[in-house]
């Protein structure tokens, strides 16, 4: 029988959620507080991979499916070596995420799972959430649901979708370099359009390939799939292979100030909340540092959604999404100076939100064109 009231619910099992409540159960401080989460799904499906880089190690090593020290990207023009030392790609399946966040879980006398659907959450004095099959009061919600003012009012922000499908496949025959990724491949194109190709070896037989799309509007499955079967065989020269699994998603890279959602008892969180980089679409390394924050303003009696931002970033994101929405066939041009004229510190520094002042000028100085200049002062 679960409790009518508790301390903090937290509506989706999602990363962010997930990622939440984990660290709410790993704090002693929490200890005396009632969380629920509440999801329909029992998250038994291995439904996506994240993948991020780090330079030292964590909790999530135990859990790395993969990691690599090299990537390389294609672009028409040319092909760029990486050494990513001191830093490291990791990769997660998401089941493996699941199964380790849920028995952790269990262990906390003070978290419950609840597998229901909200259908609803109103704030009076206290948050009341609905679901299908009961209601529940709160002190505080943390909400992953997407408003749908997201849909409504989308046209006045810079949108991007950042869609995707991947193929796991096996090969008979050792045929991939288990050594290194292959973080964006240009040479395959989907028209004018930024499309690239992401390639993720788990072993000599064994990789994921995944065709993604930078654009407006998404493609049926079938498009996909046939980008992925031609690079299989033009590209990796493969001829015999089986598919194993196939993944896909849409990610929201915009400038929707999803924020703004936030009241004193809820605070909106994961692709809701607005923690998924607007200019890459990543989120694991995000979630993470944003629930970190979240649970020191607990700690210190704060609105848990305070100084989850830093504004210089959301310009530059800004920045980058008007090129790319403007003159979408920009993004090989963009990612090929980006990687080709910074060195890998930088980069990632850049990408994670933590580079210097001079850092971002190296940045903006290899990104240097008319394009970015205009929507330099589109953003202004």
């Amino acid at each position: 029988m679960h409790k009518p009231h508790y301390d903090y619910i937290i509506v989706g099992n999602g990363l962010a959620g997930l990622q939440l409540a984990l660290a709410l159960g790993k704090d002693d401080f929490f200890n005396d507080k009632q969380i629920a989460l509440i999801d329909p799904s029992t998250k038994s499906n291995n439904d996506k991979t994240w993948s991020f880089w780090e330079t030292e190690d964590s909790t999530w090593d135990k859990l790395a499916y993969k990691t690599w020290q090299k990537a390389t990207i294609y672009s028409s023009k040319k092909e760029i070596k990486l050494n990513l030392d001191p830093y490291t790609y990791k990769s997660i399946r998401a089941l493996d995420f699941y199964n380790y966040t849920k028995d952790n879980l269990k262990q906390s006398d003070n978290i419950h799972l609840i597998k229901d659907t909200v259908t609803k959450v109103s704030e009076q004095n206290m948050v009341t959430v609905t679901t299908k099959t009961n209601s529940y009061t709160a002190t505080h919600v943390f909400d992953s649901r997407i408003t749908p003012d997201f849909t409504t009012q989308n046209k006045k922000y810079t949108t991007l979708l950042q869609h995707f499908k991947g193929w796991i496949i096996k090969t008979e025959q050792p045929v991939f370099d288990d050594t290194q990724i292959t973080m964006m491949d240009y040479r395959l194109k989907d028209g004018n359009q930024t499309t690239f190709m992401y390639v993720l070896p788990f072993s000599k037989t064994e990789a994921l390939v995944e065709f993604t799309y930078f654009t407006e509007n998404t493609v049926n499955a079938s498009t996909y799939d046939s980008y992925i079967k031609q690079y299989i065989s033009d590209y990796l020269k493969i001829k015999n292979y089986t598919i194993s699994e196939t993944e896909s998603g849409v990610i929201p890279m915009t400038t929707f100030p999803f924020s703004n959602n936030n009241t004193y008892n809820i605070t909106k969180i994961g692709t809701a909340g607005g923690w998924v980089k607007p200019s890459t679409g990543y989120s694991f390394k995000h979630t993470q540092k944003k629930v970190t924050k979240i649970v020191a303003n607990l700690k210190t009696n704060q609105p848990p959604s305070k100084n989850l931002f830093i504004s210089k970033y959301k310009f530059y994101d800004k920045i980058f999404l008007k090129v790319l929405k403007d003159e979408n066939y920009k993004g090989e041009w963009i990612f090929e100076q980006y990687y080709s004229k910074n060195n890998v510190n930088t980069m990632f520094r850049f990408l994670d939100e933590e580079s210097t002042f001079i850092e971002d000028i190296k940045i903006m100085w290899s990104l240097f064109s008319f394009s970015f200049i205009k929507a330099f002062f589109k953003t202004l």
